[in-house]
């Protein structure tokens, strides 16, 4: 049923869709809105989108079957013998519109911010978070690793969820009180329409790197530029790392205001004065705000990346008018699962887990660990079955350049063999000079670098971060990191 219980007239959820009556009536009486055909029922609305697995098309005998009254379809079909059928150029956009007028628009009662851009968007967006309800502002959040509804916490499965889920969540938010939702909105959230419906009051860029190109996902670079620069055709007020490369490209015929960040004095908001803190065990930043805003900020989490996400934080909480010892208190505090997190338990080197998990973020994150002169930098790390071999023999090759050792492990083999990952791994690792060894248990790999940990060694284990389970031929096996390390830290 729709929320409160009411029923709809099909047009009510059409509007503002170009759309065709095949057959029927249009403003016919609906009871609910379901694009997965084991959720019909009677006087449902089935809208056919097309997925990678299978076409909802396929599965209109079944929903007329269940009771389905209307139905929304994209290519030509077999038109049913009774009930409406309405067909539009899109289905997944017209699922996002009527999604939003299922719900009531909930995004108009709520302050929303997306985030996107290549690495960055999940750490950004705790930092607003954080900033803000440390100011009293109750903030919910949608992104890679949990929704979160004031108290309720649901593990995600998509960094952007389907639009009819992405609704869903903001009207829950609107009756749970929340005033703001920040939200990571990814490039595979644009292609395929997930945020169309309604339009964001805050975008923000963070950089832009190749990734994310290939089988099921974007066809070349461009097409991933395009989908990242359409956040900024539907913002009010757009917030740019003008350091970026592509920052002009992304802006290239944007709608909204815009406001840049960065490192650059040229930036309205920009950082300088950056100091890496390495403490045993401990490692930070810090710097001073300058431009539109003026203070000094300290942060637990190590990395000059990190400066970039918390200005950016910074940036987007100036239009909330937040208090500048309110943002330093939350800044100091803010723990990211997953994201540079410093394992506690060791005094005289670190370990740190992170979501690395293509060349771009793995280069940064190692890049910024060299920066803290450690004795050695040791890299553990797998990659991802059913995907790309080119980030494989990149990821290799780049801790081969930068990292003192190299321990190559399993990930996710999904469907793959992990020999076969591993050894497309070592293909790119053996580009470099730096050493490394072959350990497939991630258990087993994870122990070795703590039984052989030097004083100042910073131990960095990529590729999982937050998850908790290792992909097995489509079953998902508990391990987490950070329960691996604890477990090696055992005497």
């Amino acid at each position: 049923m729709l929320i409160g219980g009411k029923c709809m007239y099909l047009d009510e959820l059409l509007e503002g869709i170009d759309y065709t009556c095949l057959q029927g009536d249009e403003h016919t009486l609906v009871t609910d809105l379901v694009y997965d055909s084991r959720k019909a029922g009677k006087d449902s609305v089935f809208v056919c989108i097309i997925g990678t697995v299978s076409d909802g098309h396929d599965y209109i005998p079944q929903v007329i079957k269940k009771g389905a009254t209307a139905i929304i379809i994209e290519k030509d079909i077999e038109l049913p013998k009774d009930g409406t059928v309405i067909r539009v150029d899109n289905a997944r956009k017209a699922l996002a519109f009527m999604s939003a007028a299922y719900f009531g628009y909930p995004a108009s009662k709520l302050i929303t911010v997306g985030i996107t851009g290549t690495k960055g968007k999940t750490t950004t967006a705790y930092m607003v978070k954080s900033i803000l309800e440390n100011t009293g502002i109750k903030t919910g959040l949608i992104g890679t690793i949990e929704t979160v509804i004031g108290d309720e916490v649901i593990p995600a499965n998509n960094t952007t969820p389907e639009s009819y889920i992405i609704q869903e969540t903001f009207a829950k938010m609107v009756d749970a009180g929340i005033e703001c939702v920040v939200m990571e909105a990814s490039s595979q959230g644009f292609l395929l329409n997930r945020t169309d419906g309604f339009i964001f009051d805050y975008g923000i860029f963070t950089n832009m790197g190749y990734d994310h190109i290939g089988t099921n996902e974007h066809k070349d670079f461009d097409d991933y530029l395009r989908c990242k620069s359409m956040l900024f055709r539907q913002c009010k007020v757009g917030l740019i790392n003008i350091d970026d490369k592509y920052a002009k490209d992304i802006m290239k015929d944007h709608t909204c205001k815009i406001e840049t960040f960065g490192f650059s004095e040229n930036a309205d908001i920009y950082a300088t004065n950056v100091n890496l803190v390495h403490e045993p065990g401990y490692l930070g930043v810090s710097y001073q705000v300058r431009g539109l805003m003026n203070f000094d900020v300290d942060i637990d989490i190590p990395g000059k990346f990190n400066v970039l996400n918390s200005l950016c934080a910074i940036a987007i909480c100036r239009h909330f008018n937040v208090n500048e010892n309110d943002i330093i208190k939350a800044l100091q505090h803010i723990k990211v699962r997953g994201r540079v997190e410093l394992v506690p338990g060791t005094e005289n080197y670190s370990v740190m887990i992170d979501y690395a998990h293509n060349a771009m973020s793995l280069k940064s994150l190692l890049t910024t660990m060299r920066e803290y002169n450690p004795k050695r930098l040791i890299c553990v790390f797998g990659c991802g079955g059913n995907r790309s071999k080119d980030r494989r023999f990149l990821m290799g090759e780049i801790s081969s350049n930068m990292a003192d050792l190299t321990v190559v492990t399993s990930d996710n083999p999904r469907f793959e063999e992990p020999e076969d990952i591993i050894n497309d791994i070592i293909t790119g690792v053996k580009k470099g000079p730096g050493k490394y060894v072959k350990i497939t248990d991630r258990r087993e790999a994870i122990k070795y670098c703590i039984d052989n940990a030097k004083e100042g060694d910073v131990i960095i284990i990529a590729g999982k971060g937050h998850e908790d389970y290792q992909e097995i031929r489509g079953i998902k096996h508990h391990m987490d990191d950070r329960e691996l390390v604890l477990d090696a830290l055992r005497p």
